[in-house]
C-alpha cells in the first residue's frame, strides 16, 4: 500500500492539536500547530476558528509559504504569518506551537519575562523565556517580534497574547510548550511566596552544552 506523506502529516497535525488540549494548553478557537512539509516551503497547519475535540485530518490546512492554500481543507489558522516567519527564519524546525496556557499568557499580560528557575529550562529551551513587545495579532509585525524574542532559544512569551515554542520534531515543540506553562506556573507562585532565587548563568555551562547539543534549533553562524 502507498503510504501518502503528505496524510501522515496531516494525522499527525491533528493529534498534536488535541495534545495541547488534553494538556490544557488550549481551549477550542484559539491557540495552533503547524508542520513543515519536508524541505518544501510549505506547511500544515490546523484551520481558523479550531474546534480541538472534532477536529480531523480533512480539515487541516496545507498552505505554501505565501500563504496561499495548496490543496484541501479549511482557512489556515489566522495566526498564519506567526508561523511562516519562524520557518523562513530557522530551517531545521520541524513544527510551531501557539497557545494561550493560562499561566504563561497572565505573565505575558503582567510583561514579566521568565528568568532561569530551573537547570531543565536551560536545557529544553535555551535559558531564561523573555517576553516579545506587543505587535498585532495576524500580522507580519508579531512573527518578526517573537523571532528578535527568541535569539537563540525554543520557546518566547508573545505580551498579551500567549506563548511560541517551536521544535526540530513535533514532540519536542510540545514539550517547550507544556514547559513554559509548568515554569510561568511555579515563578507565579514563587512570586506569592516572596522574591524567587534564581540562577545566574555562571556555572551552568554544560547545561547550555546540553542544549546545544540535544534541542537547539536556531541557525549556526559559519564558522571560517
Amino acid at each position: 500500500m502507498v503510504v501518502d506523506k503528505e496524510d501522515l502529516i496531516r494525522s499527525e497535525v491533528v493529534q498534536g492539536a488535541k495534545k495541547l488540549y488534553e494538556k490544557g494548553l488550549c481551549d477550542n478557537n484559539e491557540g495552533n500547530i503547524s508542520i513543515r512539509n519536508g524541505r518544501k516551503e510549505e506547511l500544515f497547519i490546523t484551520p481558523t476558528a479550531n474546534q480541538y475535540d472534532t477536529l480531523t485530518k480533512d480539515q487541516i490546512s496545507h498552505v505554501d509559504f505565501e500563504g496561499s492554500l495548496i490543496s484541501k481543507g479549511k482557512l489556515p489558522s489566522s495566526e498564519i504569518k506567526l508561523h511562516i516567519a519562524i520557518y523562513n527564519a530557522r530551517p531545521k524546525v520541524r513544527c510551531v506551537v501557539h497557545t494561550h496556557s493560562p499561566f504563561a499568557t497572565t505573565l505575558s499580560i503582567a510583561r514579566k519575562n521568565i528568568p532561569i528557575i530551573m537547570e531543565e529550562q536551560i536545557v529544553y529551551l535555551g535559558g531564561s523565556i523573555d517576553l516579545a513587545p506587543y505587535a498585532e495579532a495576524h500580522t507580519e509585525d508579531i512573527g518578526l517580534t517573537a523571532l528578535k524574542s527568541l535569539g537563540d532559544k525554543n520557546a518566547t512569551l508573545l505580551s498579551n497574547h500567549g506563548v511560541l515554542s517551536c521544535g526540530k520534531s513535533v514532540i519536542d515543540a510540545i514539550k517547550f510548550a507544556e514547559l513554559v506553562e509548568k515554569l510561568a506556573k511555579m515563578y507565579w507562585g514563587a512570586l506569592q511566596i516572596g522574591e524567587p532565587h534564581i540562577f545566574k548563568k555562571e556555572n551552568l555551562e554544560k547545561f547550555y552544552d546540553m542544549y546545544n547539543r540535544l534541542f537547539a534549533n536556531y541557525p549556526r553562524k559559519k564558522t571560517k
